[in-house]
């Protein structure tokens, strides 16, 4: 049976970033990210696997039978870049992500340098409509 690596754990957050984000500049950001992402999301931080920061949870039921649990929203601050985390599926995403500012994306992140290159309003639009899709998508195993 399939285990998923990346699962919710007791890891303190604070010591996560303390820990392992070594650049000055992204360790702010991470702290500003930490405060945008628990204070529109209403969660509180948790760590999953060993580097992401998530915000809630969900439990997921796939057509194939697979299924497990993942953060709503969250984050990670990666030596190169941060990944943001948001729901996959979400027709509204894209048209978000249209006016978020500098990012890449790719299937499930969206990866920024810095957080002045981004929207901050629009990054709270995309953790509230990740949540919403996320909680109606869901409903019936949450």
């Amino acid at each position: 049976m399939y285990e998923p690596k990346t699962k919710e754990t007791d890891s303190d957050v604070i010591q996560f970033i303390e820990d392992t984000v070594e650049n000055p500049k992204k360790k702010q950001d991470a702290y500003r990210l930490l405060e945008i992402f628990e204070e529109t999301s209403g969660f509180p931080p948790k760590m999953w696997g060993t580097s992401i920061i998530g915000f809630g949870s969900y439990h997921y039921v796939y057509e194939s039978g697979h299924e497990g649990d993942a953060p709503l929203v969250g984050f990670s601050p990666r030596k190169a870049k941060t990944s943001l985390y948001f729901a996959t599926g979400d027709p509204d995403r894209e048209q978000l992500l249209a006016k978020f500012g500098k990012h890449t994306s790719g299937k499930s992140c969206v990866y920024i340098n810095k957080l002045e290159d981004i929207d901050t309003d629009v990054l709270k639009e995309l953790i509230t409509e990740s949540i919403d899709f996320l909680q109606t998508l869901y409903r019936e195993y949450n």
